[in-house]
């Protein structure tokens, strides 16, 4: 019996969270280990890359801060050309535990932002490891965390699907890329969107 009405609590904080829209000003961008050496194997990678650009763009657009971080570059390379060029001018958070959380340097990056950023919207591989062990730490920190579920990937489709269910049973909101931007977007008529929507169609 306390499992159950256990479950039901979680579900019920889960519609919650899940039910609150996504506020620009509230949230932070964290690209995780899209790297030279980790990429090649990753399931759907295309996919992972296209979209990690347009929430890139779309966080440039709206304001949003980003931040990047890499698992030991030393031996498995910088982020890839593709999304850094994308990012000048953002200090790579080099990192060994898996977790974003794990980084003395990662953490005081987050906390020296501007404004109430307590929202971390995140994208990058693997899901089933560094995605998912930054989302948990988020957690426990009190963060809100949606995952663009099409802009994070692993090396098999099994591990990125589990990495997204263990995810979203901790109460973390899978989402996708598209459905991120235009709820940030909030309308079409607004010139952030109007900026981002060529990209959009690409």
């Amino acid at each position: 019996m306390a499992t159950a009405l256990q479950n039901s609590a979680v579900t019920s904080d889960y519609t919650e969270i899940a039910r609150r829209p996504l506020a620009a000003e509230r949230c932070v961008l964290v690209v995780i280990d899209i790297q030279q050496k980790l990429l090649p194997p990753i399931f759907q990678k295309e996919q992972l890359v296209r979209n990690a650009q347009l929430l890139i763009r779309a966080a440039q657009i709206l304001k949003i801060p980003a931040l990047i971080s890499t698992q030991y570059a030393k031996g498995l390379g910088g982020t890839v050309p593709e999304i850094a060029s994308l990012l000048a001018g953002t200090v790579e958070i080099d990192k060994t535990l898996f977790s974003c959380f794990g980084s003395d340097a990662f953490c005081a990056a987050v906390k020296r932002l501007p404004g109430n950023r307590n929202t971390l919207l995140l994208c990058g591989m693997e899901s089933h490891i560094c995605v998912a062990q930054t989302a948990l730490g988020a957690l426990r920190e009190g963060y809100f965390v949606h995952v663009a579920s099409d802009a994070v990937s692993s090396r098999t489709e099994w591990n990125w699907k589990i990495g997204l269910d263990r995810m979203r049973a901790a109460g973390v909101v899978i989402s996708s890329t598209e459905m991120m931007i235009y709820e940030l977007m909030r309308a079409s008529s607004s010139a952030a969107f109007k900026e981002l929507l060529p990209h959009l169609k690409g």
